[in-house]
C-alpha cells in the first residue's frame, strides 16, 4: 500500500468538522431559547414611574393611621374562587356597605387581582377571584373611599387564614 495516498472522502464524512461545529450551534439555539424565554415572560417587575411611586408612600401612611384609630382588623379566608372578609371595627357604624380588597402577587404584575367585596351580614363581606391564587401574595383591604387600609403578606397554600392589621402593628399569618 502507498504511504503517499491521500484520503479523499469529502469534509462532510468526517466526524471532526461536526463535532467542532456542534458546539457553537449549541449556543445559538440556546441563545434564540433565552431571547424567547425573555419576550413570553415579561414580569412586568419595575414600574416606570417609581420614584413617584415612592414620593407618594408618605401621602398613603394617613391611611393606616385610620385604621389603627377605627382599631380595624379583618381576616381573610379562600375557598377555591370564593373569598370572605370577616372585618371587626371599634364603631359597628363605621363598616362600610363595600370594600375592596387587594392581592398583589410580589413579582408578576399581570397576576394581581382586584376584587370588590359586597356586605353579607353583619360583619362579613364576599367576593370571588377571578383566577385562584397559589403562592406568596401581598393583601390589602380598603374602603370604597380610600380612607383606610389594612396590610398583610399571605400564602394561600398553608391553608391559614390571613389576619389583617393596620401597618404599623402587628399583622400575623398563624
Amino acid at each position: 500500500m502507498n504511504a503517499n495516498v491521500l484520503d479523499t472522502q469529502p469534509w462532510y464524512k468526517e466526524p471532526w468538522p461536526w463535532i467542532l461545529m456542534a458546539g457553537p450551534a449549541i449556543v445559538v439555539v440556546a441563545g434564540f431559547l433565552t431571547a424567547w424565554l425573555a419576550f413570553v415572560s415579561d414580569d412586568g417587575v419595575v414600574e416606570d414611574d417609581y420614584y413617584k411611586q415612592g414620593l407618594a408612600v408618605h401621602q398613603q401612611l394617613y391611611r393606616d393611621t385610620v385604621a389603627t384609630e377605627k382599631k380595624a382588623t379583618a381576616q381573610v379566608m379562600v375557598s377555591g374562587l370564593g373569598v370572605r372578609v370577616f372585618l371587626d371595627m371599634a364603631n359597628a357604624a363605621d363598616l362600610p356597605a363595600q370594600l375592596q380588597l387587594h392581592f398583589i402577587h410580589p413579582t408578576r404584575d399581570g397576576l394581581d387581582q382586584d376584587i370588590v367585596l359586597t356586605k353579607e351580614g353583619q360583619t362579613f363581606y364576599s367576593g370571588a377571584l377571578t383566577t385562584e391564587v397559589h403562592g406568596r401574595w401581598h393583601v390589602y383591604l380598603e374602603d370604597q373611599d380610600k380612607t383606610w387600609r389594612l396590610l398583610g403578606d399571605w400564602q394561600p397554600d398553608a391553608g391559614t387564614p390571613l389576619q389583617l392589621a393596620a401597618q404599623g402593628t402587628s399583622a400575623t399569618t398563624p
